[in-house]
């Protein structure tokens, strides 16, 4: 008898993905320790984008899309204070919130009406043992930082306004000829771009984990659906233009996994071609994926690319 769902989207088998997606004209992650430049490893140069930074994406894009039901709210979100939605477990389960003298089964089920309820505690995780204790949980799903393929060029554009933030800026004096004199007229700002990054991350998907928060096929097929769909949601001027340009997942029959993932990512190869000097679009980049000779029971799924 085969599982009807697609073996993609089957929380019982581990999953290792790539994600490949790109940045023109824009700030993929910005260092607000660096004037909001963008983030670089200073030894290579290669762009950089936070784990933090990829799965706000997701949840932005899981809370626009699913946020109305009650089993797909989003817990790290701004708004209201984390504490107060531990509370809102308590109270709803009908246990008094004692702080660090909370008893242990009482937390264990405060940790699990969490689960219930907030997609991204069911699948990152969460420490939520902070003033009203709802225990910690380690979610199914891992993403590294994402890193550009080749360095990248971080530019420092000056931009002109014409509209002053403050009036007195604005105030000047009547010179001698009737002409106003001093007074600003406009201010001048800058911002970071990167002219072009392709970007790669790796992902991990623990089917232990997810008995433990409590995750489904439909939580994990949801995430595909983010991983690939949240760039064109997440849209601004500082952004740039940024785009899924793959997503490939590498799904095991045994769920302690069939083959090391390191093994399997090197199948997929991102290489600028020769002839270009300074990549401009993916279209300057080749890739390759080694589909051939798959370690026995390891399932290749291209969902983009």
């Amino acid at each position: 008898m085969t599982d009807e769902k697609p073996i993609v989207s089957q929380v019982s088998r581990r999953h290792d993905f790539v994600l490949l997606f790109d940045i023109q004209d824009g700030n993929p992650n910005g260092d607000p320790d660096a004037g909001n430049m963008p983030r670089v490893d200073p030894e290579t140069m290669q762009g950089l984008v936070t784990d933090v930074a990829i799965k706000r994406k997701i949840r932005d894009y899981v809370d626009a899309a699913r946020g109305e039901e009650a089993r797909f709210k989003i817990y790290v979100q701004g708004g209201e204070a984390l504490n107060t939605k531990h509370q809102r477990a308590y109270d709803d389960l009908g246990i008094k919130s004692t702080g660090t003298k909370q008893k242990r089964d009482e937390v264990d089920h405060a940790r699990g009406w969490m689960c219930h309820n907030f997609y991204d505690v069911r699948m990152f995780g969460a420490v939520m043992s902070t003033g009203v204790n709802a225990g910690q949980v380690r979610g199914p799903v891992q993403v590294t930082f994402a890193r550009s393929v080749d360095p990248i060029v971080p530019l420092d554009v000056t931009i002109t306004r014409v509209a002053v933030t403050d009036a007195k800026d604005m105030e000047g004096t009547v010179g001698q000829d009737g002409k106003l004199v001093g007074g600003k007229q406009s201010e001048m700002g800058s911002k970071w771009v990167v002219p072009y990054g392709l970007y790669r991350a790796h992902g991990f998907f623990n089917p232990g984990f997810a008995v433990q928060t409590g995750a489904t096929d439909e939580d994990l097929s949801l995430l595909w659906t983010a991983l690939s769909g949240m760039w064109d949601l997440d849209r601004s001027a500082a952004r740039g233009f940024m785009a899924c340009q793959g997503l490939w997942v590498f799904s095991h029959d045994n769920p302690l996994g069939n083959a090391p993932a390191n093994k399997l990512f090197d199948r997929i190869v991102t290489k600028k071609r020769v002839e270009v000097a300074a990549p401009r679009s993916f279209s300057d980049y080749q890739l390759a994926v080694d589909e051939g000779a798959m370690p026995g029971g390891v399932t290749l799924t291209a969902l983009v690319g």
